[in-house]
């Protein structure tokens, strides 16, 4: 049986992704309280997709 990563990894790679995006978003005038709801929703969105596959 393959074993997966642990959740705090997950979590903070998916972080880690969708940070580099964000970080360009608020560079073009995002607000950053919005890019941070994204951010947080996508990395978990992200790791909920892992753990189902």
């Amino acid at each position: 049986m393959e074993q997966r990563p642990a959740l705090t990894t997950q979590l903070a790679v998916a972080c880690l992704g969708a940070g580099v995006i964000t970080s360009f978003a608020v560079a073009q005038g995002q607000n950053p309280f919005t890019a941070l709801g994204i951010t947080l929703f996508s990395a978990i969105a992200a790791v909920m997709v892992g753990q189902v596959l």
